[in-house]
């Protein structure tokens, strides 16, 4: 049996497991992406400003004949002036540092010694340890001085990387935002829409349980063009069902009779010969056996009207049937003056063919009153589960009488049992409850009332999940 631990995903957790997986992977790739591109365009963007520090730089530097290097009179931003503000700039030659900014003064920089004239080298962010992390553009230049060869000079334009890492932490932090909030919204709308998409699978559902619960005979038919032929399908099973249980039922019920006739005819013949003459011993074993085929015959009967568990039947009501039923008992046994109480749930059903309740009843209670001595105690209870299709019931039939011996108990619920008490009527009754116990798939237990001290009959038909 497959337990809730174990039952599968229902359609709806399905799709919106799937989705969350995809969306989760999809956001996460365009996360990713985005993030990448805006990490390389702030790259990019970096190393653009170093390189209008290096061209405002080198524009405003120039060099004596000598080859000494005139600094400019003010840096293209003030804080090449201020020690510690992040932006440095060095000039170097093949002799080491010809020239510093204020702010690199005094403090080493990772830079990557002499490039050749028209070199561009762009690195970072690169760990030092007087300033932290630092991005640090570097190229070549030569300038040409009158009857000297070229000077050969390359110049490091330095800066911290914390606004660098300030903005890209900004950005992530938006983005991540962004994406979550989209992801639940996207999440939302898809688990809108997923509703909206199986609605008509939940209406099957409910109608299914209205048609089991017998307050609808057939589904539907305004279902979508996929479900169409699903609604259909299910209606022709639900009619072929009734139809087949019917026409079992007048089948058994037309090949008893037709047998009884011819049965009633012959065992008339042999009584009529016995009253007149002693019949011979094999005229009398012919009538034992007629006898027997007619109690057969007579049992079939009672089992044609007794149609067995259908899953879509109406519910009938039980205490108006169980009222009536006891009181036509209670007259046929009116000398011994026993009385029949009652414990009825108003509001209880029983899901199947009215026949078949006045079978279970019938039997039950007529057993209950043979052996009573004053008293018998009939109860209807509903059985309620919350996730049931629909609700069970319970039947107890109650006596006061010498109830039966444990040790007969097997015998007499045995499945399948045949013997001469069932033909010749005695046990019948108790036979065909068996049959129907096993019909509706319920359970029958018998044992000691300790209301009323006789036997007890437990019928529960358990609930429908």
């Amino acid at each position: 049996m497959r337990t809730d631990a174990t039952r599968p995903l229902s359609l709806l957790a399905r799709s919106a497991l799937a989705s969350l997986l995809a969306l989760v992977a999809f956001l996460g790739v365009t996360g990713f992406a985005l993030d990448r591109a805006y990490y390389e365009g702030t790259l990019t963007a970096e190393r653009d400003r170093l390189q209008s520090y290096f061209y405002a730089y080198l524009a405003g530097f120039d060099v004596r004949r000598d080859g000494t290097l005139i600094a400019p009179d003010a840096p293209p931003q003030p804080d090449f002036d201020r020690p510690g503000s992040g932006l440095y700039a060095v000039i170097t030659d093949s002799k080491g540092v010809r020239w510093a900014s204020r702010s690199a003064r005094g403090r080493e920089l990772p830079f990557n010694g002499n490039l050749a004239p028209g070199q561009v080298d762009f690195r970072g962010p690169l760990s030092s340890a007087a300033i932290g992390h630092v991005f640090v553009l570097s190229e070549g230049v030569a300038w040409d001085i009158p009857h000297r060869a070229p000077l050969r000079l390359t110049l490091h334009i330095a800066e911290s990387d914390q606004a660098f890492e300030r903005q890209i932490d900004a950005y992530r932090r938006t983005l991540a935002l962004w994406l979550l909030g989209l992801g639940v919204a996207l999440l939302a709308m898809q688990q809108m829409l997923l509703r909206w998409s199986l609605s008509p699978l939940s209406r099957v559902r409910q109608e299914l349980r209205r048609v089991q619960r017998g307050e609808a005979s057939a589904l539907s038919s305004d279902y979508p063009r996929e479900l169409s032929g699903l609604t259909r399908g299910l209606n022709t099973i639900i009619q072929s069902e009734r139809e087949t249980l019917e026409r079992q039922r007048h089948t058994l019920a037309d090949l008893a009779h037709s047998l009884k006739t011819p049965l009633a005819v012959i065992r008339a013949r042999f009584e009529s010969d016995a009253e007149d003459a002693p019949p011979p011993p094999v005229c009398h074993d012919v009538l034992e056996q007629v006898r027997r085929m007619d109690g057969i015959v007579a049992y079939q009967l009672s089992r044609a009207a007794a149609k067995g568990r259908q899953t879509f039947a109406a519910p009938v009501p039980v205490a108006t049937h169980a009222e009536a039923l006891v009181q036509g008992l209670e007259k046929v046994h009116a000398v011994r003056r026993i009385l029949c109480e009652f414990d009825i749930d108003p509001e209880a059903r029983f899901f199947g063919p009215e026949g078949d309740l006045l079978e279970l009843l019938g039997n039950l209670t007529e057993n209950a009153f043979k052996w009573a001595r004053s008293r018998v105690l009939l109860s209807v209870h509903r059985l309620q589960e919350a996730t049931a299709l629909r609700e069970g019931l319970e039947i107890l039939v109650e006596d006061d009488g010498p109830g039966i011996p444990p040790e007969r108990v097997d015998r007499l619920l045995q499945r399948g049992v045949r013997g001469d008490e069932r033909v010749q009527g005695h046990g019948i009754g108790l036979a065909i409850v068996v049959d129907l116990v096993h019909a509706y798939r319920a359970e029958l237990n018998v044992d000691r009332s300790e209301a009323l001290g006789g036997a007890r009959f437990r019928l529960r038909f358990p609930p429908i999940r």
